[in-house]
């Protein structure tokens, strides 16, 4: 994306220049963000960004300034967002071990199963020649779920459910 890069600094949209340039910090998701909403605006995918300014400059520059108008506003959500990690992280090491290991640890487990289920088992199976049974997938699913529920305040369950029309 540096011809989107070198525009912006052409035209003068200072924000869109720091961010697009990488001189805001490692601000990848704020990138991304800048990105999509110049390529919504120019009415193109973001791949073709840098195409399209050798294209069409006229409606690079025309995407580029309106989003350079809330570019401040998108600034502010994502140092926002980060306030609001470092605050979760600073409220998490105030806890004892124990209460914050359960997050972690249940990934791990449920990568471990979900691995052993599907790779290793098969595998051990093949060496061994035995036949040990797998988990059955959908306690695997539910397992799953029951966990994204309890980490993840259970919107991702809920969405799914509404998303697969279980919640009608």
């Amino acid at each position: 994306m540096s011809a989107i890069a070198a525009l912006a600094v052409q035209i003068g949209a200072p924000i869109l220049a720091k961010v697009l340039n990488d001189k805001l910090g490692a601000n990848a998701p704020l990138v991304g963000d800048v990105l999509q909403a110049v390529a919504k605006r120019a009415g193109v995918p973001v791949a073709e960004l840098d195409a399209l300014v050798e294209a069409d400059p006229p409606r690079a520059v025309d995407a580029l300034r309106e989003v350079e108008k809330v570019s401040p506003e998108l600034v502010a959500l994502y140092a926002s967002g980060l306030e609001f990690q470092l605050a979760q992280i600073r409220a998490e090491q105030g806890e004892p071990l124990w209460a914050r290991a359960w997050r972690p640890a249940g990934m791990y487990m449920l990568g471990l199963l979900w691995l052993w289920n599907t790779v290793i088992l098969h595998v051990c199976n093949a060496i061994w020649k035995i036949a040990l049974p797998p988990m059955p997938f959908e306690a695997l699913m539910q397992i799953s779920g029951l966990y994204m529920g309890l980490y993840m305040g259970g919107h991702t369950v809920k969405d799914l459910a509404a998303k697969f029309g279980v919640a009608r």
